[in-house]
């Protein structure tokens, strides 16, 4: 029986995105090119530090993506990849998906921030389809990964359910091969080495022991390892 969440656990809901994308948000440089997909990553958009210059591409062809409209001011013409009413900013352009796609491949995005079903100590990733449920499309998820220049997942560290969603090995169709460069849930901050996910960060409150015993991967804990301050 599926249950409906009570307000309480939609804030929390809320509060743990809120973390994942602060944190995620502090990864934008100056003269970044970036792309939000569909989901929590597109709430990146929110806090982009207001001095920083940085230009976010939708894949549905418009470069230069601002945060959400506030209430009353939404435009319907003005849309993401997922559909959601955006803002624009100053000399935002639009153009074709073919062109979209063309920067994407032509590894000109230097930062795609994704969702996932899964990842694994790889870089592995999974996050298009679950067999048995219909799919709408693939999306851009497979082209982003195979061209963006870094790949960072935004996603709970665990399924509703509490099942680990950092693994040793993918077990969904894979959306890409050791694409993954670096994992932000909300326990913690996870970076893809050759040898293994190593937990730079972790929540406040936590101990690595918490975060490992929600990882199904094994972690390697870092000697700097930090509380995230996000």
């Amino acid at each position: 029986m599926v249950t409906t969440p009570t307000k309480p656990d939609k804030q929390k809901d809320a509060e743990k995105r809120e973390r994942i994308v602060r944190r995620i948000a502090r990864e934008l440089r100056d003269g970044f090119y970036v792309n939000l997909g569909i989901g929590m990553p597109t709430q990146v958009a929110n806090y982009v530090p207001p001095e920083m210059d940085v230009v976010l591409q939708s894949e549905n062809g418009m470069l230069g993506v601002g945060p959400y409209p506030v209430a009353g001011k939404e435009d319907p013409d003005l849309i993401n990849a997922g559909k959601e009413t955006v803002t624009e900013i100053a000399g935002t352009a639009y153009f074709s998906s073919a062109d979209s796609f063309a920067m994407i491949r032509g590894r000109h995005v230097d930062l795609s921030v994704l969702g996932a079903m899964e990842v694994d100590e790889q870089g592995n990733l999974a996050n298009w389809m679950i067999p048995g449920k219909m799919v709408k499309g693939m999306g851009g998820a497979m082209d982003l990964v195979a061209g963006a220049r870094r790949v960072i997942i935004a996603m709970e560290h665990t399924t509703r359910e509490g099942q680990p969603k950092v693994l040793k090995k993918c077990t969904l169709p894979l959306t890409g091969l050791k694409v993954v460069d670096t994992i932000v849930t909300e326990m913690a901050y996870m970076r893809v080495t050759p040898a293994g996910l190593l937990l730079e960060e972790m929540a406040p409150g936590l101990s690595p022991q918490d975060v490992q015993r929600a990882t199904d991967a094994r972690l390697i804990i870092s000697p700097a390892l930090k509380v995230m301050d996000a």
